[in-house]
């Protein structure tokens, strides 16, 4: 079990790393997060909604995504509050109090259950904690530290993020606040994110090797350029504003306070053909080439934010010039004439304008749609016009149903799985067709649409359009960058040690 001294000192990506090295060293090997607290959901070919950490450490292992891996998902929709998702399926909306006072150790059991069923069906279970295992006022109902590492008889490894500073301080200060049992299952620490010459580090390793008792299995070097999917918005937080590049497309996300599956748009970068940046100022706005509404946990109260920004002005400007505007999900219900939540689903707001593009209202409903989809674009307008017919796939996560009054261009016509038999249509294109609104997460992971995309926009600037026949697709560039995530990781960790603390042979 991956622990952390803090929230977003890499646990994530180093379990990612730990499921590709197990799965290369031919160890069925299985990820395990017992909660979760995310924006970034994924939703499995059962129809099931679960954390996107574990979908990446699941295509790390060489496994299809399942909601045992994280039986409870926690998705924020207000300051205290959020939805909670048990084994992939909503249960409600509560507060903080009433989820940690009432809730939270009511889910043991399914917990156990997961974690019973992969001691049966796998050589190691990788764990992930949440946040720090020392939080003192969550301690007592925490479900997924130090309980779940006793519950799955699992050995904890504690990492730390030395480029944030502190390091020591917060190794030696979680160790001291953990109970005597709980250090005992403490048999490793990691340094990660480190700059700079190791060793100049060597006194500090010998030191927390000397005063914790606890062996330092590596200092893991700072890495950038991998296509490791972030867990939560703590990324936006920290994304460092890059010079605009003017050989590359401008693309602008409104960077929505409630924004979710902002994974959405990491493909969109993958040819290096274009620059994202998220905004959240008029005065950031620029003259972006294409502008997407994200997906949001609670849509009515981004579509106030929205307005009271300054923001409604710029993007309805952007369209009127005749350049590209996306919405999806959320985005999406955005583009529409209002949003409704008469039974507060989402929202104890009643209902929103939106921006008005699309005569369509949409109402926020109990029952939430997730659903992997394929289908076939519409194709209307400029752009989808030449790319009618093309198959793409996609899922579905939303609370809120949209209904249009009057004629108008759907986007794509939704099949049912492993079959060419219509089921329903998806999106609205507008009537000059560069505006385009899809309930659809990772649409452009589909790499045609994908590249089209960006070559029609390039042409819109007079740009040369871009052969892409050698480019790798998203599938294969995710393949290479966890492979090559192993390789750091492996060469950076004592690995004989780490199978003596998991308990088997080094088969590396």
């Amino acid at each position: 079990m991956l622990q952390g001294t803090s929230s977003n000192v890499g646990k994530s990506v180093l379990a990612t790393a730990f499921c590709r090295i197990f799965y290369q060293d031919g160890l069925a090997v299985v990820p395990f997060k017992s909660q979760n607290m995310a924006l970034n959901s994924f939703i499995t070919k059962t129809g099931g909604e679960m954390g996107r950490a574990q979908v990446v450490q699941a295509e790390a292992a060489g496994l299809e995504p399942d909601v045992a891996m994280n039986p409870v998902l926690l998705k924020p929709t207000g300051q205290s509050s959020s939805q909670v998702i048990l084994m992939g399926k909503a249960v409600g909306n509560l507060n903080a109090r009433t989820y940690h006072m009432e809730y939270a150790t009511k889910a043991l059991s399914t917990i156990q259950t997961c974690l019973d069923q992969f001691h049966r069906d796998y050589d190691v279970i990788v764990i992930e904690g949440a946040g720090s295992p020392a939080e003192v006022n969550l301690k007592a109902r925490d479900i997924a530290n130090m309980r779940v590492a006793k519950m799955a008889k699992a050995p904890v490894l504690l990492v730390a993020d030395i480029d944030r500073g502190g390091a020591l301080a917060s190794v030696v200060g979680t160790l001291a606040l953990l109970d005597p049992d709980e250090q005992e299952l403490v048999q490793g620490i990691i340094i990660n994110k480190f700059r700079g010459d190791i060793t100049l580090l060597q006194p500090a390793i010998d030191f927390l090797e000397e005063y914790t008792k606890k062996p330092v299995l590596g200092v893991i070097p700072y890495f950038q350029g991998l296509h490791i999917q972030a867990e939560d918005s703590v990324a936006l937080e920290k994304a460092v504003s890059r010079p605009m590049d003017d050989k590359k497309l401008d693309i602008a996300v409104i960077r929505l306070p409630r924004i979710s599956n902002f994974t959405d748009f990491d493909a969109l970068t993958l040819e290096q053909a274009a620059q994202i940046r998220y905004i959240t100022s008029p005065d950031q706005f620029g003259e972006p080439d294409m502008v997407i509404l994200p997906g949001t946990k609670n849509t009515i109260e981004d579509a106030i934010w929205l307005q009271e920004s300054g923001l409604i002005e710029k993007i309805k400007k952007h369209a009127e010039q005749g350049k590209m505007l996306w919405g999806i999900c959320g985005g999406y219900q955005l583009l529409g004439r209002e949003i409704v939540d008469p039974q507060a689903v989402e929202s104890n707001q009643k209902r929103a304008e939106g921006l008005g593009f699309f005569n369509m209202v949409t109402q926020m409903e109990a029952e939430k749609v997730t659903q992997q989809v394929h289908g076939k674009l519409c194709g209307t307008g400029p752009f989808l016009g030449p790319l009618q017919g093309m198959t793409i796939e996609g899922y579905e996560i939303h609370m809120g149903r949209s209904h249009v009054a009057g004629p108008y261009k759907p986007f794509c016509q939704l099949q049912k799985e492993s079959s060419e038999e219509a089921l329903s249509i998806d999106g609205i294109v507008g009537e000059d067709g560069l505006i385009i609104g899809t309930y659809l997460h990772g649409i452009y992971d589909n790499d045609a649409l994908r590249q089209a995309l960006l070559n029609f926009l390039r042409r819109k600037k007079g740009w040369e359009p871009l052969n892409f026949a050698h480019s790798l697709s998203v599938k294969a560039k995710q393949e290479e960058d966890y492979n090559r995530l192993a390789e750091i990781v492996r060469e950076s960790i004592d690995m004989k040690k780490l199978y003596e603390i998991v308990g088997l042979q080094d088969l590396s």
